[in-house]
């Protein structure tokens, strides 16, 4: 009887998830057999948590869970039970980075173990400054490693922090502010437009239902614009990845007036 279970592969450590029961073992010899590189399989037993975004797993194969991912010519070191870390946006943190401009200073909120400020550092060399703010400690620590690895040291800047209180002192400071966090993100909008220059761009992400996919996140940019004496022009609206049924991550990019 064919298994049923869905997983993704981070470095060489992979992740499952699955409604069989009593068949863990049988999963990952089969994750292993079918892909060479993995040494560590686990299993998902928790969702992301806290907020830190971190969720638990069973260690099903192998001991080690600190690995180093390969995405679009960056690496990235981390441990997928301490830092928060999706293999499945590789290609949107791709595309964001492709649409930085030369001499743009750029802040990226919610930073994790920086593969968005990275790959803009990595694709647009002539980027004036990258600021990177995460609030866990751990995070930051690959962070730092992250931007060691990588070369890009001149251009990204790693802040330990909460967004909140670490851009109070960047009012009107960005051309481009970048919004991973799609569940709590929207409670940061206040403070992201009062980051971005006039004409600055923002990237927001949320998760919502096809009934209204996109009319609550515009609503949600343009009351923040609104509330700090300006406009939102929307640029582009996109469905980024399913999140569950019928719901999507999606991505609105706005231009703050």
């Amino acid at each position: 009887m064919k298994l049923k279970y869905a997983f993704e592969i981070v470095g060489d450590v992979a992740i499952f998830e699955t409604e069989e029961k009593r068949k863990d073992k049988k999963i990952a010899e089969e994750i292993v057999k079918a892909h060479k590189r993995v040494k560590t399989v686990l299993k998902k037993i928790s969702e992301r948590t806290g907020v830190y975004r971190i969720r638990k797993f069973k260690l099903v194969l192998g001991k080690e869970t600190e690995t180093i991912h390969k995405e679009h010519g960056c690496r990235y070191r981390l441990d997928v039970r301490k830092v928060y870390f999706s293999p499945r946006e590789g290609t949107e943190r791709e595309r964001t980075a492709k649409q930085v401009k030369p001499g743009e200073r750029v802040l990226v909120m919610f930073a994790g173990i920086g593969p968005y400020p990275v790959i803009i550092a990595k694709k647009q060399p002539e980027v004036e400054r990258i600021c990177a703010v995460e609030i866990n400690p751990k995070a930051v620590e690959y962070m730092k490693e992250n931007i060691r690895i990588n070369k890009v040291s001149d251009k990204v800047v790693p802040v330990l922090g909460d967004v909140k209180e670490v851009c109070k002192k960047w009012e009107k400071e960005f051309d481009r502010v970048i919004m991973p966090l799609p569940k709590e993100g929207y409670r940061f909008l206040d403070t992201a437009v009062k980051c971005l220059k006039p004409k600055g761009i923002l990237h927001f992400y949320f998760y919502d239902s096809e009934k209204n996919l996109f009319g609550k996140a515009v609503d949600l940019i343009e009351k923040a614009a609104k509330k700090a004496g300006r406009k939102a022009k929307i640029l582009s609206k996109r469905k980024v990845l399913p999140y569950g049924p019928r719901v999507w991550k999606i991505c609105i990019e706005a231009e703050i007036k």
